[in-house]
């Protein structure tokens, strides 16, 4: 029974229990499948994202393909225009040499001051400093800031000090760059600043022999692609696309000693005298090569803060003046050629003056008769008057067209201006009389020096030229067509410009120790257009050295001088005899005392 009611009991006991394990059971099988539905989700978002991702990736990486393989060409053309910039090699201007070697103008590297002003704007607190350090005026940076914003490349500064330079380095300034260029620099200065000329800014030739041979001297720029940084500055070279060129350096005639001499006696006699301004040329006599040419007032080619146009004007080759009485000799010369004369003819000048109507001829003293080289010697108006009114008029100005008056030079020099002469038939007795004294003609001092170089070299007229000869140029036979004065007169002529330089002739202060020399004074009014001024005169003199085996022609020319005389002979002479003493010696040229041994 017992057994009956426990068994029972159990069975009454366990159904609760079976209820309690199926309801928990439903639940975990409920939280089961809300887990299973919430991974399935997972994995399919998942899924979706993978396949996403991979559409992604996919598109990329074949974006990346086409961008990389098919438009590389456009995109790195978009790159380097970016960052890659084509700039120019500066070429390096061919140097001057004189004819020993000697450097008379050559190029040094130097730094310009550029600025980019849309990346400069941002610098503004630092822009007192940097006007300070290039001396300039704030006003500029305003300018460039407000007038050429939109350009990428604008320059500040060019061709400051090498300390300058270190200065905009350390200010390290945004949009501020260096470029390097050249400056031409001349180590004679003063000397050879009418001679030589300079350069501007961009290394151009803009006077004398910078502009006459500077195509030759320029050379030819460069190119190359370089990197650039953000800030515009160059990291590295990528490609040079053509190499510069480096201009061609040139030797000149001129001797840098002569020229020195020149130039220093030169600038003293236009003190010593007053003067408004001078000039000197020395020639070779048989080359026609220009071994010095100076002129007075001069400039500094390396300075020219204050240069006007006046100062650098080469007086010697671009300066017209009427020669006065360093003509004589071709006078002389023209009357010898006609066979009518000889150097002893005389030639009656008293009273020491004549009139053709109300032009009245004198000299300065009566003379009365005179021989031909007397005339000369004395250098007398009357004298030379009446020789040319007995030579037909055509012969006297072939002669003198034939020695380069009324025309030029033709030395290339840069400006060079052509001399006046008429025509013979417009020629009245008047005309005839003053041309044989230095008047009615106008000429250059370059002009007029090379004319006696025809007497120096038995009658043959060289050539002029900035450039030495060569020796086979040099020693050339000559044609019988360039002899304009026959060696015979030529010689006479010269005999008699040595009497002008012994006593009693009027260049005495033209001799030189120990050489045998010759010449002619001149003095000249001058003209204003409108007539002569009183007073105002050109002081001349043209010499031959030595005499006896001429190698230079040197002639000089003092305008206006205000104190210690006026002619000829008191003026111009002495700068003779002094520069030619020096150019003798450095030239080696022995002495005539020496060569009679």
């Amino acid at each position: 029974m017992t057994m009956l009611l426990l068994t029972q009991s159990n069975r009454r006991s366990s159904r609760p229990r079976k209820s309690y394990i199926n309801r928990f059971s439903a639940r975990a099988a409920a939280r089961f499948a809300r887990r299973k539905a919430k991974i399935e989700v997972f994995w399919r978002r998942r899924q979706w994202m993978l396949a996403l991702f991979s559409l992604l990736a996919g598109v990329l990486i074949c974006r990346a393909i086409y961008l990389q393989v098919m438009d590389k060409e456009f995109l790195q053309n978009q790159g380097d225009a970016r960052h890659i910039r084509t700039v120019t090699m500066t070429a390096h201007r061919g140097t001057l040499f004189d004819r020993n070697g000697e450097p008379l103008a050559i190029s040094s590297p130097v730094d310009s001051v550029w600025v980019n002003p849309s990346q400069f704007k941002t610098e503004e607190a630092n822009w007192n400093k940097l006007a300070s350090i290039l001396n300039i005026g704030r006003r500029e940076i305003d300018d460039i800031l407000t007038t050429r914003m939109s350009r990428g490349f604008v320059y500040l500064k060019r061709h400051i000090t090498p300390e300058m330079t270190q200065q905009v380095k350390a200010l390290n300034l945004n949009g501020v760059y260096l470029q390097r260029e050249y400056r031409r620099f001349y180590p004679s200065g003063e000397v050879t600043a009418h001679l030589l000329g300079f350069t501007n800014v961009d290394d151009n030739g803009q006077e004398g022999m910078e502009l006459a041979f500077n195509t030759s001297l320029r050379g030819t720029e460069g190119a190359k692609q370089v990197m650039q940084d953000s800030r515009g500055q160059i990291i590295a070279d990528v490609e040079n696309i053509s190499l510069p060129q480096n201009g061609q350096d040139i030797r000149l005639s001129i001797d840098r000693r002569l020229q020195y001499l020149a130039y220093r006696e030169l600038k003293s006699a236009v003190r010593r005298h007053n003067a408004v301004a001078g000039a000197v040329v020395i020639l070779d006599v048989h080359t026609g090569e220009v071994l010095a040419m100076v002129s007075q007032p001069t400039y500094n080619p390396n300075d020219r803060s204050d240069l006007k146009a006046d100062d650098y004007r080469n007086r010697a080759v671009v300066d017209l003046f009427e020669p006065g009485s360093t003509i004589k000799p071709f006078t002389i010369a023209a009357a010898l050629q006609t066979g009518k004369y000889t150097p002893d003819s005389l030639v009656n000048t008293s009273p020491g003056s004549m009139r053709f109507g109300k032009y009245r001829i004198r000299d300065t003293h009566n003379y009365g008769t005179l021989s031909l080289a007397r005339i000369i010697q004395k250098s007398s108006n009357v004298g030379a008057s009446k020789i040319a009114l007995t030579i037909p008029a055509e012969e006297h100005w072939r002669l003198l067209t034939q020695l380069g008056f009324g025309g030029s030079s033709a030395s290339g020099f840069p400006g060079e201006v052509s001399g006046r002469l008429a025509n013979y038939k417009t020629w009245k007795p008047v005309q005839r009389a003053s041309i044989s004294y230095g008047y009615s003609l106008n000429t250059t001092l370059l002009q007029l020096a090379r004319a006696y170089t025809a007497l120096g070299n038995g009658g043959v007229l060289p050539s002029v030229s900035f450039m030495p000869l060569t020796p086979e140029a040099m020693n050339r036979p000559i044609n019988a067509t360039e002899r304009i004065i026959s060696p015979k007169v030529a010689r006479q002529v010269l005999d008699m410009l040595e009497l002008v330089v012994k006593p009693g002739g009027t260049g005495t202060l033209a001799q030189v120790s120990g050489y045998r020399v010759g010449g002619k004074t001149g003095t000249a009014l001058k003209s204003t257009g409108r007539g002569y001024a009183s007073g105002n005169y050109y002081a001349l003199f043209v010499g031959i050295a030595p005499i006896s085996d001429p190698r230079l022609v040197m002639a000089v020319l003092i305008e206006e001088p205000r104190t210690g005389g006026y002619y000829g002979g008191q003026v111009a002479a002495p700068v003779f005899g002094k520069v030619m003493a020096g150019a003798l010696r450095l030239l080696n040229i022995p002495p005539d005392d020496i060569k009679s041994l």
